[in-house]
């Protein structure tokens, strides 16, 4: 009995505090990391930028995503470093991905975050139609597993055209709130979704989707406040130091909280 109940295990954490504190400082790591590749190294930012930044940031950290998903998905059971790494790089892929397409491609902040949560939103359609649920804790098999990672990197994709829409001037098509500002509506939503967790009976499943979506833009704000100029509002700390501190921080608390996969809900059953 106890290696059937192994084997219905899930092959992605358990949903602990522990868990959402981690997943923050990952989605503030993807800000800078992408930052880093695309706007420091590449240039996108500066008077010479090499041509495609965003692309080219966006092919090297999308093959990055791919190999780890498949490396994920051929593991037999949970792996907290892979597993960690894997929603890294989908953050980081994200970063870029959503620069090129309200930059480069110049679908803008509106369209672009529209066009991204239809994504998000088609994605977990499909796998609720295909799978019946689309509950994290039932992610064992590589089906689940491939619509698990389709979902999450089209919301941390989402989730950084919210946060810099959210964060830039009103004259450069943002709402001009500020990275601060922004990080304070992004924190005080996932708040508000905290306290219908614990004081209401609203659906579980929804809340997980709706807080895991909130934590990127959340990511991204306070990613973009730490390396922005200060003139922006930021506070032009180096982005590659940035992103090692973050990398530094992440690896401590993999090492100090406890990392346990969730339970299938079938593993309830007998």
């Amino acid at each position: 009995m106890s290696d059937d109940k192994h084997q219905l295990l899930s092959k992605v954490p358990a949903v602990t505090l522990g868990f959402w504190v981690i997943k923050i400082l990952a989605t503030t790591s993807g800000e800078t990391g992408g930052d880093t590749v695309t706007m420091t190294w590449l240039g996108e930012t500066t008077p010479h930028p090499v041509p495609y930044g965003y692309l080219i940031g966006t092919g090297i950290f999308g093959l990055a995503l791919v190999v780890l998903v498949v490396a994920q998905i051929r593991t037999h059971r949970f792996n907290a470093w892979l597993y960690w790494a894997t929603i890294i790089a989908s953050t980081t892929c994200g970063t870029t991905l959503a620069d090129f397409a309200d930059r480069s491609l110049g679908i803008g902040y509106p369209g672009g975050s529209l066009l991204l949560l239809a994504c998000v939103l088609l994605s977990l359609f499909v796998w609720y139609r295909a799978l019946g649920t689309v509950d994290v804790n039932t992610v064992a098999s590589p089906r689940e597993e491939s619509f698990y990672w389709i979902t999450i990197t089209f919301s941390q994709t989402l989730g950084t055209a919210l946060g810099d829409w959210s964060a830039d001037a009103v004259s450069d098509g943002g709402w001009g709130l500020g990275y601060s500002g922004a990080a304070l509506v992004f924190g005080s939503a996932l708040a508000l979704l905290a306290a219908l967790y614990f004081s209401t009976r609203v659906f579980r499943v929804f809340l997980f989707w709706a807080a895991f979506i909130l934590t990127r833009p959340l990511g991204a704000t306070v990613g973009d406040f730490l390396d922005k100029p200060i003139a922006k509002g930021g506070l032009e700390l180096s982005r590659p130091f940035a992103t090692l501190a973050l990398a530094v921080a992440i690896i401590v608390l993999i090492l100090v909280i406890p990392q346990r996969p969730g339970e299938h809900p079938r593993s309830d059953a007998g």
